[in-house]
């Protein structure tokens, strides 16, 4: 895996957290290590590291950032806004600014799990926790679980012949505590409380006492530690317990941090792929959408969503943030590890459709639109605005994504209140005469011709020849199918038709011009029937 760049470390924690003010060698440099300076020791050759400068006022570490650059280190971390800009820039080495109030210790811990972070093909990192807990339930003398702050199991011990009871069977078999008022009331007192807690056994048959500590980093809870107490935990169990909480806390960390430098990573794929410039195969290995079970590249087709017009200019940005991550939890949930962007406003899903080339389509579309409508209608309400979801067409791998992502946004186009969902399929006709339009309208020769005179006309002298044409031409040049379209006598559609021949030189006695005629008033003049 390619080591962590400052672009991928600012991707993970730049923002409130920490804030880029230089980078003079750019955002490719490496980025290997968080180091805290020490003003009582010489710095050492570092090549990659960032320096965070410990003790120095910012506007005081000019000389901290030379010193920086001839260690070979890649960047300086300073508190608050005022720091070196000149020297960082002058010495080649980036500088990074976080709040005044920050506390270093969180500080560093946040930049060394982001810096340690690496997409993995599982992308949870949750092998370091299981070997965590083995560790801890080896120090402290009983069977331990890490859990996240929904209760949700990461990870469980395996040292043999530990005891253990239903409780904790029962939460390894679905990864998940068991709801129960007196469980909520011991994780009450355990996230009140500053260190670890001594908890009573639940009530049950076999039910035992828990040793438990919360993990927190910089004032974030991220889960707890829970050993199960059997009478016989080692006379230093609390602190191992602790200790235990605090590698914990650097573990999650790195995980959360590397599961987003995989989005970031994936996304910016999926731009690339969207577009027709990115390596199908190197984009189906890292995306693990390789070849089907047939040995062809495996159909994928691409999900479009974009929130309605009349979001404020003021909201849009940040309220399209948040359906990007509305849109990217629904993916992962349904198919685990994906892929979501958000481009010009639009949020894109790739949505693998296995079986759709062959099997069953029908069942794969209905499966795609029913997410896509399953999304729509939680944003709305988590949002409070109107989202509408195009689907493009299913393609034969990565490399035909574009194609998808070009048919899903002519679906937007031509989606409005009364059809927010729709995949490419169901308004085939309507996104055809879109793209006509737009080809029309393009050429000159295309573009000119007798529908020009009719709306001129109509303008002109208030007649409704272009209206009645349209209506009769869609009857299929039926006199009396026209009449019922416009709720007028047919006589008065013979009496137009009539008029508009004579005084416009429309000849509706030519098959090509009245379908040509026909075409430029239902694209370039904006007409249909009136059904």
């Amino acid at each position: 895996m390619d080591a962590c760049t400052l672009g991928d470390l600012l991707d993970v924690v730049g923002g409130p957290s920490v804030r880029l003010q230089t980078a003079p060698a750019g955002l490719a440099v490496p980025v290997t290590e968080a180091l805290l300076y020490d003003a009582h020791a010489p710095l050492t050759r570092a090549p990659g590291a960032l320096l965070v400068a410990v003790g120095v006022r910012a506007s005081a570490a000019g000389p901290l950032a030379r010193a920086a650059a001839e260690a070979g280190m890649s960047g300086l971390v300073v508190r608050g806004p005022d720091g070196p800009l000149a020297e960082a820039e002058s010495a080649g080495v980036a500088l990074l600014s976080v709040d005044e109030d920050a506390a270093w210790h969180h500080v560093h811990l946040l930049l060394a799990s982001a810096i340690g972070a690496r997409p993995s093909a599982a992308g949870s990192g949750l092998g370091d926790l299981f070997a965590l807990a083995d560790a801890v339930a080896a120090a402290v003398g009983g069977a331990t679980a890490i859990e996240d702050p929904r209760q949700r199991i990461l990870a469980y011990s395996t040292v043999a012949g530990q005891p253990v009871d239903e409780d904790r069977r029962t939460g390894i078999l679905g990864l998940q505590v068991p709801g129960s008022p007196a469980n909520s009331e011991q994780y009450r007192v355990l996230f009140a409380a500053e260190g670890v807690v001594r908890l009573p056994a639940l009530a049950g048959s076999d039910n035992l006492p828990r040793l438990a500590v919360a993990v927190r980093a910089g004032g974030e809870t991220l889960g707890s530690l829970w050993v199960v107490d059997d009478g016989g935990l080692a006379p230093d169990a609390e602190e191992a317990l602790t200790q235990g909480a605090s590698t914990a806390a650097l573990l999650l960390l790195r995980a959360r941090a590397a599961q987003e430098l995989a989005r970031h990573q994936n996304g910016d794929l999926l731009r690339r792929l969207l577009d027709g410039t990115a390596d199908p195969a190197g984009a189906a290995h890292r995306l693990g959408m390789g070849l089907g079970p047939d040995g062809n590249p495996a159909p994928v087709r691409v999900a479009a969503f974009v929130l309605d017009s009349s979001v404020s200019a003021a909201d849009v940005e940040q309220t399209a943030l948040r359906l990007l991550d509305l849109v990217r939890l629904q993916c992962e949930a349904r198919y685990g590890r994906h892929a979501v962007v958000l481009v010009d406003g639009v949020v894109y899903a790739l949505l693998p459709a296995p079986g759709e080339r062959g099997g069953a389509p029908r069942r794969r579309t209905n499966s795609h639109r029913g997410l896509a409508e399953d999304i729509v209608a939680r944003a709305g309400q988590a949002l409070r605005v109107p989202v509408r979801a195009g689907l493009g067409d299913v393609v034969g791998g990565l490399a035909e994504v574009r194609a998808s992502r070009d048919d899903a946004d002519l679906v937007l186009r031509v989606l409005g209140p009364e059809l927010p969902v729709a995949t490419v399929e169901e308004v085939r006709p309507r996104v055809t005469l879109l793209r006509l339009t737009e080809v029309l309208g393009e050429r000159r020769e295309l573009s000119v011709g007798g529908w020009r005179r009719v709306l001129a006309h109509d303008a002109e002298h208030g007649t409704e020849y272009a209206r009645t044409l349209v209506a009769w031409l869609d009857a299929g040049c039926d006199m009396a199918g026209a009449a019922r379209l416009l709720a007028v006598h047919a006589n008065t559609c013979r009496y137009r038709l009539r008029q508009a021949q004579h005084q416009l030189g429309i000849d509706l006695d030519d098959p090509d011009e009245r379908l040509v005629l026909w075409l430029q008033l239902r694209t370039l003049g904006g007409l249909g029937s009136r059904r």
